[in-house]
């Protein structure tokens, strides 16, 4: 008899099987991937993680104040996110050099969000905390539920049209702030326009802010010039620390990071989801909003991932980076921190310092906390002007011109889901421009996808099957060979519907062969249409029969049905020799027109697309193409 220990035991072992079968399946580690990189640690990765870590967290502190002023929220939540989240996403995350945190994109999304809702009675933080509870479980569930490679399918297009509207939206909604005129309360493109025009107009501005700003800007990009490789962001931000103090701006009604919130205790503090019923009702509102700063926070990171493991060699899995990014944000949440997302910049300074494993990631986030508790007093002095040239500075980069010009002229597709995304996320709400994007982008697609290529055919002076030099070449005849090339999902349904109109047309067709060899993605709009086709052949006594099809195709037409509709001998499969399904097919519908009556030798008409031929001959000047003959005669 088994004693309890034993069955204990036993039960605990079985639980273990069913979690690391539930691992295995999901693809993802059973313990944090960083647990891994610590069994093979040494001396000489945790030098190179501290020196990356060092400069990762001189590029986070900065960055984190300048976001917190575009949001609206005090500097201690958004600097708690590049700690708790950094930390809690570094843990979980398979890459060695991603690192978590406030971007623009987020900033900027949160900010829309909050001017959505501003009637909602909550703070600002309370608004955002909602958002980033959201935002975590939505890529939680992605990634336990294998979503990461679902974003391959969404437009990188889309992605440098985002980029570039925040880009517009941070710079211009700093302009304000660097001249100050104050920020507007609408942070949309046309509101902050408005804003500033008639600031401006009135002059309601502070010479002595906009010069404090003007000329932080000029050193920052002097700087960038000179020495490229020097933190002009941090180098002047500290200048400017050194003037405030030194002439007290204040007394010239400069405003001061601590006019927004005085940072006096830096250690992240457990908050928690606002529970309250306000807040539970307040989910609804901002569903959308998350969701499409989880689908952009899951691209930027995937997209970051892949770009950062192709220089290093490292291999990631997009799901654990998904559910690493989740329990960042939950993280960052549940500490009353704003949620953030995959930063490229200080992502490509942790590898380009020399990072070797997550722990630079984690080193930064704890270097941050030890720098805000030694200069808490002197951050609170830097002027906001100086962090709006920051942030224009950033913006500025933002813009990728190279890519720019890539979107704008590979396609003619590309360039209007580029501009329509662009306008969209400068004079739309940001979650709207998300879906207006990926939504053009796969319509476009499907366009291209639903449009198979139909060639004409025809037999040559030597009895060959050959494609036609041109149209006009074309003779009446009794049998019809349609030959379709690409995909024939439900977006390609019209094709069949429009040879059933033509096909009624011309009563001198008999048989009607579908050349189906390079077909694909056989689905039961198109089974349907294909069902009617033969219908209507058959109600005017014709034939239809089909020729080439691959084991996918056929595979639908056995389980659909349309096999025993059309006929088991009327359909004739692939077959090693590429063109004996359709020499079988024209051998049946010989048979066909015998048996209907039809005497002598029957001429083949082949079915093709009449605008695309015209495209095609005007696109080439007239001249012909190249006969593409088939090895065989009937």
């Amino acid at each position: 008899m088994r004693s309890p220990t034993d069955h204990a035991a036993r039960v605990l072992n079985q639980a273990g099987d069913v979690l690391y079968d539930a691992v295995d399946y999901l693809r993802l580690d059973p313990i944090p991937p960083v647990a891994r990189e610590l069994r093979r640690y040494s001396f000489a990765k945790l030098k190179a993680d501290a020196t990356a870590g060092a400069m990762v967290a001189i590029v986070t502190v900065p960055q984190a104040i300048g976001f917190a002023l575009v949001v609206g929220l005090p500097a201690t939540a958004v600097i708690a996110t590049a700690i708790v989240g950094a930390i809690f996403c570094a843990l979980f995350s398979g890459s060695r050099h991603l690192v978590f945190g406030p971007t623009n994109t987020i900033s900027i999304i949160l900010a829309g969000a909050l001017l959505t809702v501003r009637d909602v009675p909550l703070t600002a933080l309370e608004k955002v905390l909602v958002i980033g509870f959201l935002i975590g479980v939505f890529q939680l569930a992605a990634g336990f539920f294998k979503l990461g490679t679902l974003t391959q399918f969404i437009s990188r297009t889309v992605i440098v049209a985002y980029a570039c509207a925040v880009a517009v939206l941070i710079g211009v909604g700093q302009l304000g702030n660097l001249l100050g005129i104050g920020a507007a309360d609408d942070v949309s493109l046309p509101g902050t326009v408005t804003h500033l025009l008639t600031s401006l107009g009135a002059f309601k501005l502070n010479p002595m802010t906009a010069g404090v700003g003007i000329a932080s800007l000029l050193a920052m990009l002097l700087i960038r010039r000179l020495r490229p490789t020097w933190p002009e962001g941090l180098i002047v931000i500290a200048l400017s620390v050194v003037l405030s103090l030194a002439y007290g701006l204040t007394g010239f009604n400069v405003a001061l990071v601590r006019d927004g919130g005085e940072i006096s205790n830096p250690m992240p503090l457990f908050v928690g989801f606002p529970s309250n019923a306000e807040g539970i009702a307040l989910i609804p509102a901002l569903t959308s909003v998350a969701l499409a700063a989880a689908i952009l926070g899951m691209l930027e990171a995937i997209s970051i991932t892949k770009s950062l493991a192709a220089r290093s060699g490292q291999r990631v899995n997009p799901n654990q980076e998904l559910i690493a990014m989740g329990a960042g944000n939950l993280a960052a949440t549940a500490f009353g921190a704003m949620p953030g997302s995959s930063s490229f910049v200080r992502s490509a300074v942790a590898q380009q310092s020399g990072g070797a494993t997550q722990l630079a990631s984690i080193f930064a986030s704890l270097l941050v906390l030890v720098v805000l508790a030694a200069t808490s007093d002197l951050i609170n002095y830097i002027p906001i002007a100086t962090l709006a040239a920051y942030l224009i500075l950033i913006s500025i980069r933002l813009v990728n011109m190279a890519q720019v010009r890539i979107v704008t002229r590979a396609t003619r597709s590309d360039a209007i889901v580029f501009w329509l995304t662009l306008f969209s996320a400068l004079f739309l709400q940001l979650d709207t421009a998300v879906y207006v994007g990926i939504g053009a982008s796969l319509v476009l697609f499907l366009k291209k996808a639903s449009a198979p290529s139909l060639v004409e055919y025809g037999f040559n002076d030597q009895g060959q099957l050959s494609q036609l030099d041109e149209p006009k070449d074309r003779t009446d005849a009794a049998i019809s060979i349609v030959h379709v090339e690409g995909e024939l999902f439900f977006g390609a349904a019209d094709l069949f519907q429009d040879q059933v109109r033509y096909l009624a047309e011309d009563g001198g067709i008999r048989v009607v062969i579908l050349r189906m060899k390079n077909a694909r993605h056989l689905d039961a709009t198109s089974v349907m249409s294909l069902l009617q086709l033969h219908e209507a052949l058959r109600k005017k006594q014709r034939h239809l029969l089909v020729s080439g099809i691959n084991p996918d195709v056929e595979r639908v037409l056995r389980r659909s049905g349309a096999w025993t509709v059309i006929g088991a001998e009327n359909i004739f499969p692939a077959e090693a020799n590429l063109t004996m399904s359709t020499k079988r097919a024209l051998q049946r519908a010989k048979k066909l027109l015998t048996a209907d009556g039809a005497s002598g030798k029957a001429d083949v008409r082949i079915f093709y697309d009449r605008q695309r031929a015209e495209n095609q001959a005007n696109a080439s000047g007239g001249a012909s193409t190249t006969a593409d003959e088939i090895d065989y005669e009937i």
